[in-house]
């Protein structure tokens, strides 16, 4: 008996010793991470570039910016909700910093561009920041500023104040890289080369490198 009450004793020491472990850890990963919410057009693409960026922990795909709550992709995309495709970044600032994230974000979209994205067009493609707090703002208006300065034109992305961001369906979430079938204008392909043909389609990465040249991130010299 006294052996049994020992090794429970001895086993409650060892799980609460982990769990101390482990709590630290996952706030630590909290205090870590830092969440950039912007809009690029086609979030399948924002998305798919953006998780090539060592530090970056995930990107969503979602909608942000409108008045409707919990809005679908077919009411945002008709337009009527004041949302945006957008996606949320999270990274851990501790291998990227959140200016970098801008540059890199100005330099794979087409900021002089008002009416929507590449082949994509209306409200709901066109680009925006949606900062959270002083300093974010701060970072996103010298992004700006430099990307206007590099490319000697006016940048027409706004920079807006960070609100609710809502979820895109599940089939959107890493839709660059799925693997069910759908039907396209090609028949039925693979969902991971119904997006590639739906890039190069849209001549999104050619009208990138037309406007930044080798400054380009995502695209191929």
């Amino acid at each position: 008996m006294t052996r049994n009450i020992a090794n429970i004793k001895a086993g409650v020491l060892v799980f609460a010793l982990a769990l101390a472990l482990i709590l630290p850890c996952t706030e630590l990963r909290a205090a870590e991470s830092r969440t950039l919410t912007v809009a690029g057009g086609c979030f399948w693409c924002v998305e798919a570039d953006f998780e090539k960026v060592d530090g970056v922990r995930e990107v969503v795909s979602g909608y942000t910016g409108g008045t409707t709550a919990n809005p679908t992709y077919k009411e945002v995309t008709r337009g009527g909700t004041g949302h945006y495709e957008a996606v949320q970044i999270e990274y851990d600032p501790g291998q990227v910093s959140v200016e970098t994230l801008l540059d890199l974000f100005f330099r794979s979209v087409d900021p002089t561009d008002a009416g929507g994205q590449f082949c994509d067009r209306g409200e709901s493609y066109r680009t925006a920041i949606f900062a959270e707090g002083d300093a974010e703002t701060r970072a996103a208006e010298a992004a700006k500023a430099e990307a206007e300065a590099a490319l000697g034109v006016k940048v027409v992305t706004p920079i807006l104040p960070a609100g609710q961001f809502y979820l895109a369906e599940d089939y959107h979430q890493n839709y660059y890289k799925g693997t069910n079938r759908v039907l396209t204008r090609f028949g039925y392909v693979q969902q991971d080369e119904a997006y590639e043909r739906y890039r190069e389609g849209c001549r999104r990465d050619q009208r990138v490198r037309e406007l930044w040249g080798s400054a380009a991130p995502f695209v191929g010299g």
